[in-house]
C-alpha cells in the first residue's frame, strides 16, 4: 500500500495499480450500478492526454523530460493496455471530474514508471499540473465522449447497419417474384411482392444510417481549450487550435474547434441531437421486427406467410414450439435505445 494525500486529507491505495487518491475516493463512493464506461471511453481519453501533452510541449508550457513520458504512458491508455485500470461506475460526480482523474492518474503514475520513480511522486509529474494541464473536466470529458461516440458509430455501428441493409436488400431481390396480400388496418387491401416489402425495409434501414451519419458530424465540434468556463483560462496562447489539429492526428477524425467555446461548454444538444437519430432508427427497427413476428405467425392459425430461421426452442412445456426469437431480442434493443 501507499500513502497519499489530496485537499481532503490521507487515504490508502494500493500500491499495485496506477490510479491514485481520487480515484479511490470514487471507487468507495460510488458502489451505484456496477455498469463501467464503454473501453472507447478509455481509450479516448488517452487520445486527449496525449494531444494535451504533445500541444503543451510545442508551446513551452510543459518541459519535455515531463510531457514525453506523459505522451508514452497516454498512448499505452489509448491502445487499451491500462484498461483494467479503470473501474470507476458511470454514475459518479457530475461532469466526469472522476473519470478525468482517474485517467489522469492513471497517466501520472504509470509516466512516473517510465522515468524510474515511484508512484506517487506527483512532485515529479503531477496527474493535476502536468498532465491536466491547460485542461478542465469540462472540455476534457465532452471532448472524449465525442472521440469515443464517433469511433463506435465508425466502428460498432456502422459495419453492423450496412449489413443489415445489405441483407434486407438481398431479400428484396430474391422475393421479387413473390405477389401477396398487401394490408392496411390488418385486413386485405391490393397486391404486393414480397420483394417490395423487403425493398421498403432496406429503403426505410438506409435512410436511417444517414440521418445518424448526418447527425454524428455535429459530434466533431470539440470543446478542448475550452477549460472550465469556455473561456480558455489558464491554455496558453495558440493552444486552442493546436490540440485539436493534434487530436485529430491521434484519433484519425475529422475533428474541428467549435465556433463558440462557451455554447458548446455549456450545450448537451449535439448529444441529443445523436441520440435522437439512434431513436429513430430503433423506431423503424422495432416496426420491422414486429411485421416480421406478424408475417411468421402461426404456422396454422396466423399469417404463415414468411419463415423464420429456427435458433432455438421456443418452449420449456411445449416441445417443437419455436418463437420469432431475433424479432423479439431485436424490439427489447430498440425498447432500450429509445428508453435512453
Amino acid at each position: 500500500m501507499r500513502i497519499e494525500r489530496d485537499a481532503l486529507g490521507e487515504k490508502v491505495v494500493p500500491e499495485d495499480v496506477y490510479w491514485g487518491i481520487q480515484t479511490e475516493r470514487a471507487i468507495e463512493n460510488f458502489p451505484i450500478s456496477g455498469l463501467r464506461f464503454p473501453r472507447d471511453m478509455a481509450r479516448a481519453i488517452g487520445a486527449v492526454k496525449a494531444a494535451a501533452a504533445q500541444t503543451n510541449m510545442e508551446l513551452g508550457a510543459l518541459d519535455p523530460g515531463i510531457g514525453t513520458p506523459i505522451i508514452q504512458a497516454a498512448r499505452e491508455v489509448l491502445e487499451g493496455k491500462l484498461d483494467d485500470q479503470f473501474l470507476e461506475d458511470v454514475f459518479q460526480a457530475g461532469a466526469g471530474t472522476s473519470f478525468n482523474m482517474n485517467a489522469n492518474e492513471v497517466i501520472a503514475n504509470r509516466a512516473l514508471e517510465i522515468v524510474g520513480e515511484p508512484r506517487g511522486r506527483y512532485d515529479k509529474i503531477g496527474p493535476n499540473d502536468h498532465v491536466n494541464m491547460s485542461q478542465s473536466t469540462n472540455d476534457v470529458f465532452p471532448t472524449t465522449l465525442r472521440v469515443a461516440a464517433l469511433w463506435m458509430i465508425e466502428r460498432e455501428f456502422c459495419p453492423g447497419a450496412a449489413r443489415l441493409k445489405d441483407a434486407l436488400a438481398a431479400k428484396a431481390r430474391e422475393f421479387d417474384a413473390i405477389v401477396k396480400a398487401g394490408r392496411t388496418h390488418l385486413q386485405d387491401a391490393v397486391p404486393i411482392r414480397l420483394g417490395q416489402e423487403f425493398g421498403g425495409y432496406a429503403a426505410a434501414t438506409a435512410r436511417s444510417i444517414d440521418r445518424i451519419l448526418d447527425a454524428a458530424t455535429t459530434l466533431q465540434r470539440i470543446n478542448l481549450g475550452a477549460t472550465a468556463v469556455g473561456t480558455g483560462l489558464n491554455a496558453p496562447p495558440g493552444y486552442r487550435a493546436l490540440v485539436v489539429q493534434r487530436l485529430a492526428e491521434i484519433s484519425g477524425l475529422p475533428l474541428k474547434p467549435a465556433e463558440n467555446l462557451v455554447e458548446i461548454t455549456q450545450s448537451a444538444a449535439d448529444f441529443s441531437y445523436v441520440s435522437s437519430a439512434l431513436r429513430s432508427f430503433a423506431l423503424e427497427l422495432i416496426r420491422i421486427a414486429n411485421d416480421l413476428r406478424l408475417l411468421s405467425s402461426g404456422p396454422y392459425t396466423g399469417f404463415a406467410e414468411i419463415k423464420l430461421p429456427a435458433v432455438q426452442p421456443g418452449s420449456s412445456i411445449m416441445p417443437g414450439k419455436v418463437n420469432p426469437s431475433i424479432p423479439e431480442m431485436a424490439d427489447m434493443v430498440g425498447f432500450q435505445v429509445v428508453g435512453n
